[in-house]
């Protein structure tokens, strides 16, 4: 973050959610100096494209050669429409391409810690089930980026749409370090709003200083494995609060690991239905 603007990275693949999630990402930081990244890894996989190729090309080489063209071709053309749209909600960005062997999300990751991101925005049609065991793109990227990720799913309804302008942010907080990491980064990311720590009481006090007008909030569902039941509490009190976004502490393992254990943070992923900050404990202080 250089003079107090916060640069941000937004991942654009040209889909609707990717394109919501810069709208909303742009309500939220308006003032933030941004780029629009695609990654794209070849073979370029549009089979009416490649069709065309097979009958303008002589030989595999050719082929291969006209194939990566026209896929580099389509990210630039991609990083461009995702800059205009950011215009649209008032964002001033700048395109940012580059070509993957594999593993775009992985890529991603790589691309914002090279370019000194302070937060990754990236869209999500929703974690839950298979998808978030073999991993989607949004998946690896808030499991293993260093920095904040903000995740934006797809649709949001209109009531968490309203609470976009001006709602306050809803921090879960349990007294660890992790909790502690997405207070100190809600409050320097959003310093016009009410930061509200909640506590989810599950029968263990924490131990420790507490934030500022922290605030409690019971576990519901004696019978839901924690992290679900604390998640459950955790978006039940952010839509009643009207909250613009929920923030959570990760300790960035595994994605098998963080589902096998049930984590608060990709329990709340799965289910919210608002905006999700999710704060690498090793990112803070950044």
């Amino acid at each position: 973050m250089g003079e107090g603007t916060l640069d941000v990275l937004a991942c654009y693949d040209g889909s609707v959610p990717a394109a919501a999630a810069i709208e909303v990402a742009a309500t939220l930081l308006p003032d933030a100096s941004t780029s629009v990244s695609v990654v794209w890894t070849p073979p370029y996989d549009s089979d009416p494209v490649r069709h065309r190729l097979r009958h303008r090309t002589d030989g595999i080489d050719e082929f291969v050669a006209a194939v990566e063209r026209e896929g580099e071709a389509e990210a630039h053309r991609l990083a461009a429409m995702g800059v205009t749209l950011a215009a649209a909600y008032g964002w001033k960005a700048e395109p940012l391409v580059e070509r993957a062997v594999g593993g775009e999300g992985l890529h991603l990751v790589q691309v914002a810690e090279r370019s000194g991101a302070d937060l990754i925005v990236v869209g999500a049609r929703g974690l839950g089930g298979a998808r978030a065991v073999f991993g989607s793109v949004s998946d690896v990227i808030v499991h293993y980026a260093s920095c904040p990720v903000l995740v934006v799913p797809h649709p949001l309804l209109q009531p968490e749409r309203a609470a976009l302008g001006d709602g306050p942010i809803v921090v879960g907080w349990d007294g660890s370090a992790g909790s502690d990491a997405a207070f100190a980064v809600a409050a320097e990311f959003f310093p016009l709003r009410e930061v509200m720590p909640v506590l989810v009481q599950d029968g263990v006090a924490p131990s420790g200083r507490t934030p500022t007008g922290l605030k409690k909030a019971p576990r519901t569902g004696i019978a839901v494995e924690h992290g679900r039941a604390v998640a459950a509490a955790l978006c039940g009190r952010a839509e009643a609060e009207q909250a613009a976004l929920l923030a959570v502490g990760s300790l960035g393992r595994s994605a098998l690991r963080e589902i096998v254990l049930g984590s608060v943070a990709m329990a709340v992923l799965h289910h919210a239905g608002r905006p999700v900050l999710v704060v690498p404990h090793r990112g803070a202080g950044r």
